[in-house]
């Protein structure tokens, strides 16, 4: 047990909240050349490595801080384990302690992967950042003179994006093969545009200290540690932070991965949390929260009382009777002004839903959707939304949700989507939905992808962590 506390850092923890530089001057007072230990020694040690240990196998469980407390809504208390009682039957008596303790760990082929990849990058981290990427003064283009040839090369071969048989780069002065598809391998790991060029966002991902990198794989495994051991059917999970639907691989359903758009950095943020999908709808209407219609259709309306009825609003009351899809006259904009009255958007191509929504209710009002701007998933950075999420593909999740019901095969749901109808299908079994916040994500293939900490969610567990113990109890 005492090796386990002081390699925590293998596991994304840090070893001296387990006492990992303490424990060779406590063995010393136990060691057999002190036939007679003072009773007081035996006591303390014996508390000691008893909280450490609990400390630790919590924190390989449920992670070290509460969840709630860095904005990821979820409950882990049905996690929780008797750790007094799984010290005593699972620890003390094991046969393999390293079995014992993987019990408690996330089984997640992601989890493992993350973790090989923090050895990686903690050795990497160790060996230094070496000298910088000079930052250009502007864009560095292919076949462009550049002065940080060397650095520029010395970190991508470092990093792995550039093979480490490449050919050679002897005092070259300029900004070529194989380096530029070497820059675009490193942009796409770190969720920039892969347009080979050395722009000012390149260079300050690449300036990133190795450590950092570090502390985001750390987090990824915290934030494992969150999410439920277990889902009894297959989840959709988005990574904000990556702006990606994906289900999980090892399921009895087809693997899904897609773009999609997220809420924005300041104001809109989409929320972290977990809840089951029970129903969608194809061509929905759009039921305009009231802040959108305060804060941008009111002024809109104002200065054009055809603004509605061009881009296919209606106006009703609060339990849906419509009061005009036309010209709003002043009464009824006095009414929109005061609340009393409410917008939607009928269904459409236009409609800013698109031609199916998917339902998940919680109190967010947050849903997947579609839309009638897809050029916004060709952008490398996606959240443009007011919170909830738009999906590249809503053909295609459509198709995954409704799975078990062969009735809707991909022709059909085209054709609802594009007929003339609004449908709501309820789901014979729920769909878990997780919202994830994740600035580190490790492939399968075993690549490793870094993304920007959109939502400053990995400061806030920064300015968490930095307390030490006792943590935020999870709850």
């Amino acid at each position: 047990m005492i090796a386990l506390l002081k390699q925590a850092a293998l596991k994304g923890l840090n070893p001296e909240d387990y006492d990992a530089s303490r424990w060779d001057t406590r063995l010393t007072k136990l060691a057999p050349a002190n036939a007679n230990p003072a009773s007081t020694d035996l006591v303390h040690f014996d508390l000691a490595l008893t909280i450490c240990a609990a400390r630790y196998l919590s924190a390989l469980h449920i992670g070290r801080v509460n969840p709630h407390s860095v904005k990821f809504e979820v409950n882990i208390g049905a996690s929780q384990h008797d750790l007094a009682k799984f010290l005593h039957d699972d620890v003390i008596a094991a046969p393999s302690l390293d079995a014992s303790v993987a019990m408690l760990e996330p089984h997640y082929d992601g989890y493992r992967r993350a973790e090989g990849a923090l050895a990686a990058y903690d050795k990497l981290a160790t060996q230094g950042d070496g000298v910088r990427v000079p930052m250009p003064d502007k864009s560095v283009h292919p076949g462009d003179a550049y002065a940080g040839i060397a650095p520029l090369t010395a970190r991508l071969h470092q990093l792995g994006d550039l093979a480490s048989d490449a050919p050679e780069i002897a005092e070259a002065t300029t900004f070529n093969q194989p380096l530029i598809d070497a820059v675009k391998h490193f942009q796409r790991r770190h969720g920039l545009e892969p347009d080979g060029i050395l722009g000012k966002d390149t260079v300050a991902q690449l300036n990133v200290p190795l450590g950092r990198r570090v502390t985001q794989l750390q987090y990824a495994l915290e934030r494992y540690r969150w999410i439920p051991a277990s889902f009894p059917q297959p989840p959709i999970i988005i990574n904000l932070p990556e702006f990606k639907l994906r289900t999980m691989r090892r399921q009895p359903a087809p693997f899904l991965t897609m773009r999609v758009v997220v809420g924005k950095a300041y104001g809109h943020q989409t929320p972290v949390f977990a809840d089951d999908m029970r129903y969608l709808i194809f061509r929905p209407y759009w039921d305009v929260p009231m802040s959108i219609q305060m804060a941008e259709l009111v002024p809109k309306i104002r200065r054009d009382r055809n603004y509605l009825a061009d881009n296919n609003f209606e106006v009703t009351t609060y339990n849906g009777t419509v009061v005009t899809d036309g010209e709003v006259d002043d009464d009824v904009f006095d009414k929109l002004r005061s609340g009393a009255l409410v917008i939607r958007q009928k269904p459409g191509p236009k409609n800013a839903l698109g031609l199916v929504k998917f339902i998940f209710p919680n109190h967010y009002n947050v849903y997947l959707h579609s839309t009638p701007v897809p050029e916004l998933f060709l952008k490398p950075r996606r959240d443009f939304s007011h919170g909830c999420i738009r999906v590249q593909d809503p053909v295609a999740l459509a198709a995954w949700v409704l799975r078990d019901k062969p009735e809707w095969t991909l022709d059909r749901i085209k054709e609802v989507m594009n007929g003339n109808e609004t449908l709501q299908v309820n789901l014979a079994k729920p769909i878990p939905v997780v919202i994830l916040y994740s600035t580190a994500v490790v492939e399968p293939d075993g690549e490793v992808r870094f993304f920007r900490d959109i939502y400053n969610y990995d400061l806030k567990l920064d300015q968490d962590l930095a307390k030490g113990y006792p943590f935020p109890i999870p709850h």
